[in-house]
Parts: structure tokens; sequence; C-alpha cells
């Protein structure tokens, strides 16, 4: 029989897939609950927050990042935590028959995602998250090829639920032993019984800490006392109100319990807990270890995509740190900065979120110093970690010589051309076009130097300072962003290919810009002007002046 005398769907028929709805849900003190009742079957996926969903007599704690999917006709109230607010993405699914084929005798298959009676959750799939967030954000698509890409991001979350099936089950039966650990971790400051917990995990409360220990290598009132006294430690670094308050905040009644547990654990009373004894620090954003280097400590550990760190006059590289590969499992990371005696861990919580974690996954290891990424600028960065190391003097005196260098840089530019210019500063990505703001070679050009941005980027730094990251626009807008002068810098692809960029440089739009008539463009390597730390930014400051000085 040839192939074309095979009937279509003869040997196998298997359901057909369609999104069909997407919400944008809410929790808060307003509206603390949300009640689900669908037809069909639903997948909830939490974007930001911390609550429970309530299906029945069984509750799951969700924390950003988690999903559930829970069968057709399920009744079920999400609610948020107070005092966060919840964010969820609610996606309903069918599934339907594929078309007729030539055999009334082919056999439709159920559906493998959608046909299971249980509750299936999952603790932790950012990527599910990610699909339903570009689903919701383009749920009205203004073209076909739009139309497209969300269906392959809906395919993509029903591949997952698939493949994702027998740990999903798990997630039901044996992961609730992770379920009921991300509940003390994101629950320590109330008051916990090992019944709670062992109900949590479906199982006795004396086989609870057996398994607890196989788990942790403590037992639950150990890493719980872990948990609070990290935790206060974090309040101490930060100055956040009196030992009474603090015991309090982090779940012990009065600052004498917490002396108690504090002394326990560290062999030094509350009291004592000193910055300046920080000596063992794990970094989990890799810019933040040369912040750490520049004030004269090495990082323990550094978790990261890549171990490159800065190479600089008068700055030593690291000897002992130990490198782990961000996408490694957690419990490996864990590991190494317990083995290695880490006794604070410096991340950026949006850095986290966004790589589905929070501090609180973390805190059992140490403290967990937030110092966010994008809400300050590299100065504030290397101020907040030099006061959580117990540094600060050192980390002034250092920006005070750098605001003397940048002083005498803008007094120079004073006297060159590119004074009274504007400048642009032109990213070309493998899959986007942008034009940079206040950071990155943004902050060089228009705080350090003290140049003028394009007019749409001078309004975005107005409104969001250091802040403003860049701005992404199309091919066809390039003329609105052009300035007198204009800095191109190209990423290669992951093969370190730069071909894409010619579809810019090659263009009709390029070539009519009056800064590319006059020859006024500058390319600009990627690992010389894009790092954003105090060493890389003092060296992008020196090449700046270098360029635009005619000193090269």
């Amino acid at each position: 029989m040839s192939h074309s005398q095979i009937p279509e769907w003869e040997e196998s028929r298997f359901p057909l897939y369609a999104a069909d709805r997407i919400q944008s849900l809410y929790g808060s003190s307003n509206r603390p609950m949300h009640a689900i009742d669908e037809e069909l079957t639903v997948l909830i996926a939490i974007a930001g927050g911390e609550g429970m969903l309530k299906v029945g007599d069984k509750s799951y704690e969700l924390t950003e990042g988690s999903a559930v999917l829970l069968p057709p006709r399920s009744r079920a109230a999400l609610i948020a935590s107070r005092p966060r607010r919840l964010h969820a993405y609610k996606l309903a699914i069918a599934a339907m028959d594929p078309p007729r084929g030539a055999s009334s005798a082919a056999l439709t298959r159920s559906s493998e995602a959608l046909s299971g009676s249980s509750v299936l959750f999952f603790p932790r799939e950012p990527a599910i998250v990610a699909c339903l967030e570009e689903l919701y954000i383009h749920r009205s698509p203004e073209n076909e090829a739009r139309h497209v890409r969300n269906q392959i991001a809906f395919h993509q979350v029903v591949l997952r639920l698939l493949e994702r099936q027998p740990s999903g089950h798990e997630a039901n039966e044996q992961p609730s032993m992770e379920r009921s650990i991300a509940y003390m971790e994101n629950h320590y400051q109330e008051k916990i019984t090992r019944e709670r917990l062992a109900e949590i995990a479906g199982v006795s409360r004396s086989h609870y800490s057996i398994l607890f220990k196989q788990r942790t290598g403590f037992s639950p009132n150990e890493y719980l006392s872990r948990l609070r006294v990290n935790r206060a430690k974090e309040l101490l670094l930060n100055g956040s109100g009196t030992l009474r308050e603090i015991a309090q905040k982090v779940g012990y009644k009065d600052e004498f319990y917490l002396s108690r547990r504090f002394k326990q654990q560290t062999g030094a009373p509350p009291s004592g807990f000193d910055p300046g004894s920080i000596r063992r620090v794990a970094v989990w954003l890799s810019p933040y270890a040369s912040h750490l280097q520049l004030l004269g400590l090495e990082p323990a550990v550094l978790v990261s995509d890549s171990a490159e760190y800065v190479n600089a006059d008068g700055l030593r590289p690291p000897e002992a740190m130990k490198f782990v590969g961000a996408g490694r499992p957690l419990e490996e990371a864990k590991s190494v900065m317990r083995d290695n005696g880490v006794d604070l861990i410096i991340a950026a919580g949006d850095h986290l979120s966004h790589v589905g974690l929070n501090p609180g996954r973390l805190r059992e290891v140490a403290p967990v110093a937030d110092v966010s990424w994008m809400e300050m600028g590299w100065k504030e960065h290397l101020r907040q970690i030099a006061r959580l190391v117990g540094r600060s003097d050192r980390a002034e005196r250092w920006l005070a010589e750098f605001e003397r260098e940048e002083s005498a840089a803008r007094e120079r530019m004073r006297r060159t051309a590119v004074a009274g210019e504007t400048v642009t500063i032109l990213v070309v990505k493998p899959d986007q076009l942008l034009v940079y703001g206040a950071r990155n070679v943004g902050y060089v050009m228009y705080y350090a130097l003290g140049l003028r941005p394009p007019a749409g980027i001078r309004r975005e730094m107005e409104r969001h300072g250091e802040r403003f990251h860049s701005l992404p626009i199309e091919l066809s807008r390039l003329g609105e962003f052009a300035g007198d002068r204009i800095l191109a810098i190209v990423f290669p692809d992951a093969r370190g290919s730069v071909a894409h960029s010619e579809s810019v440089f090659h263009s009709s739009y390029w070539d009519e810009l009056p800064a590319v008539q006059r020859h006024q463009t500058h390319f600009l390597e990627v690992d010389d002007w894009i790092p954003y730390n105090p060493i890389s930014i003092r060296l992008q400051l020196r090449r700046a002046v270098a360029l635009f000085a005619g000193d090269q």
C-alpha cells in the first residue's frame, strides 16, 4: 500500500488542544479570594506573591512559579496571603476530537494531559508561568504571525504538562514533602506544628521527622530555627527595629527566646552580630562578585551563568572562589554554600524571581541580602553591599576618587565636538533592536560624561532615572532615535555569529541616517562596554574619553 492510500488518523487519533480563554487574577486585601468553577480543565500559574488554592478538603500552598492543573468541573478557591498581593493567570483548556478521516473505525485517544481526575500540583514551573504571561499579553493578536506565536506558546504549555505527568502525580503524593518544606519556608514567622507539616506531607508525624531529616539533614525544629535566626540576621543587617520587634517578626515571642536560639546557632547573642565579621559570602548574581572584590573581599561561592569576572589593574582575580552553574539543581548550590561555610548570600530578588526562586528557598543556608538589580544604579549597589559586609568607608573612598575622575572627564568633553551633539546608543541583539538608556554604557555617556541622549530616551530617563535600561524599537523607527552620533553594539548569537546585524546595517533605514552619512558612527565591543559594575564602569569611562578626545 502506498503512503497516499493510508487513511488519515487510521492508526491513532490524538486530541486537538485549544485555549478556551485566559484571565489575569489579582488577590489583595480588597479581594482576597477568587472562586473557580469551570466545566473545562483549568491551569493556574502564579506570577507573583503567595497564596493558597483550596480544592475540597485539600489545600495547596502557592508561591511564585507554582502551577496547578484542575480537572474539569472543579470547584476551588484561590486565596491571597496577607499582606502579600497574589497575581495568577488562569487558562481554561479544551481537548477536541481530531477531524474524521476515511476510517470510521479509528479510535480517538483520550487526552493524557486533561483526562485525569486528580489535581496536579507543580511546585516550580516558571516556564509555564512565562508562557501564560505571553498568552495573556497577546490575547488579542494583531496579526496572523502573532496568532501563530500564541499557538506555539500554548502548545509549549500543553507539551510541558504532558512531560510533567509522572512528576505531577508525585506532586500530589510524594512531593508533598517538598510542599511541606516550602510551607515552612514561607510561613516561618507563624506558629508551625509538626502535625500540620505531616498533614501537608500526607505522612504520619513520626515518619515525617525521618523523611525530613533524610531530605534536609536537619530535624524540622532545627530547620525552622535556622530560617528564623537567619531572617533575624537579615533584619539586623537592615537595622529593622528593636530586638523585641525582630523576634516577633521572625516568629519568637520575645527577644530573650530569640537571643537563646541565636546564640545556640551562632555562638554569640544578636547584640554582638557585626557585619564587619562577615567573611564567607555567596553571590547569586555575577556583577556583585566584582563589587565584593573591589571591597577587598573574595566571594566564597558564585552562582551564575558563567564564571567570568573582571580583570583590571589593582584588582586580584578570585583564587579560592567556588563556582556553581546557575542551571544546576538548587540543592547542589545550597550544598556547596553549606560546605564552604557561607554566612551571607547576596542576591537580587528581581533576578531570583526571574529564575523561579525566592529568598525563602535559600534562607536555611544563610541570611539572604536582597540588593535589587533594577531598582538602583551601580553606585547604590556598591554602597549597599559595602554596608552589608561592614566596608562602607572603603566604598566611599573609592566612589569619591571615581567622582573626581568623572568630573575631570566631563570637563574634558566640554572641549570636544561631542559636547554639542546628541548621542544614540544602539544595541543589536539576535532577536531585538534596542536604544539604551541610563545603565551599562548609557551611564558613562549620559551621567558620567554628561552627553545628550535622544529626546525619547531623555524623557524616559527623567521618569525612571537609573532604572531605565533600554527601549525596544522596530527598525522602521530608527530615525526617531538617531542622534548626531551613533554608538552601535552588536550582541552575537548563541553560535557567536553577528550575521543578524546585517538586516540593520545594510538597510535603507540605516543608510539614510545623518550620522551614518557623515561617518559619525562607532562600533563598540560588547565585552568592553556592557558590563555594569564599578570596575567596568571606570574602564568604560576611560575608553570613552579616549574615543571622543582622540587619544586612541
